[in-house]
């Protein structure tokens, strides 16, 4: 039986791995891949790495000691997590089940994607799906924002700050009528095209062009120096579905502490219903989230 398992290999399950190696806990980290949505992010022409603040440093040399300790990882898809007398049983698709005294759950959330031509071409090609990390790089430039909700309304809101111009695609009525939506139908720099659809994104080597139609089908092009794509994020709780307390949208509930509604459950990341999706916000919750285990643990230990 492991002392500890956590689910995810993103930043803050890597975080929480390591730090619980060093407390030396028997812990394995099970994940499909490392370094979760570090291994995405925005490139542009004209703008060098120095200038953006991803925490990938901090991120990949903690990759780094997992990929050594080989044994400390299993790379698979946790199917479901259940509670036993012990502790709990992760079950994972390759079909292993691994007895643990604790979890760490870090399994961050997925976008929807738009799933039209070149979306997948030009990704992380001038096209993202995160503007509160890239918003202070567009001074004086073009940018297009596509979502329907209040995280669309929140980035285009922030990249209007500094941008020359933001078109802002296919935003609901309701989201129009919060006081954000009320703000960017009177910014100047801000153009709002309620009743459009995205037909295709556009590039050469990098996306610089946004098609998008109305409700008759007409098309126009938007040009763009990045484009967003802010559809909203849905976390990845499907193994404990049941088991630990979700709030409305779906994100693990967590205290200050990182402890769910279960007791021997933690949470950390963007998984949970914390403030910021962020690398270093993610990785100081899985910081936490080892902590914690830790402090639960050691009476068994």
């Amino acid at each position: 039986m492991y002392d500890l398992i956590v689910i995810g290999g993103g930043p803050a399950g890597l975080t929480a791995a390591i730090y619980a190696i060093r407390k030396r806990l028997n812990v394995l980290l099970v994940s499909e891949d490392l370094g979760g949505k570090t291994n995405y992010h925005l490139n542009l022409p004209d703008v060098e790495s120095y200038q953006v603040i991803r925490g990938i440093e901090v991120v990949n040399k903690f990759k780094s000691e997992l990929e050594y300790l080989h044994f400390t990882r299993l790379m698979d898809r946790v199917e479901q997590v259940q509670k036993t007398i012990d502790g709990f049983v992760v079950r994972t698709m390759q079909g292993s089940e691994l007895e643990t005294r604790a979890v760490v759950l870090a399994t961050g959330t997925r976008q929807e994607w738009l799933n039209v031509p070149g979306e997948r071409e030009y990704l992380s090609k001038g096209l993202c799906y995160s503007a509160l990390s890239y918003a202070p790089l567009f001074i004086d430039k073009d940018a297009v924002v596509i979502g329907e909700d209040e995280l669309a309304l929140r980035s285009a809101a922030e990249l209007a700050t500094v941008a020359h111009h933001v078109h802002v695609v296919g935003p609901s009525e309701r989201a129009l009528h919060t006081p954000l939506g009320q703000k960017l139908q009177t910014a100047a720099n801000v153009t709002i095209l309620p009743h459009y659809q995205v037909a295709r994104v556009e590039g050469n080597g990098y996306c610089h062009t946004v098609v998008v139609k109305d409700r008759l089908g007409q098309e126009t092009k938007l040009e763009a120096d990045g484009t967003f794509v802010e559809k909203g994020l849905r976390p990845n709780t499907q193994m404990v579905a049941g088991l630990v307390e979700l709030d409305g949208r779906g994100f693990i509930k967590v205290d200050p502490y990182a402890r769910t509604s279960v007791p021997g459950i933690f949470a950390a990341g963007d998984v949970t219903n914390i403030y910021a999706e962020q690398v270093l916000v993610a990785v100081g919750e899985g910081v936490k989230a080892a902590l914690s285990a830790y402090d639960y643990l050691l009476p068994m230990l």
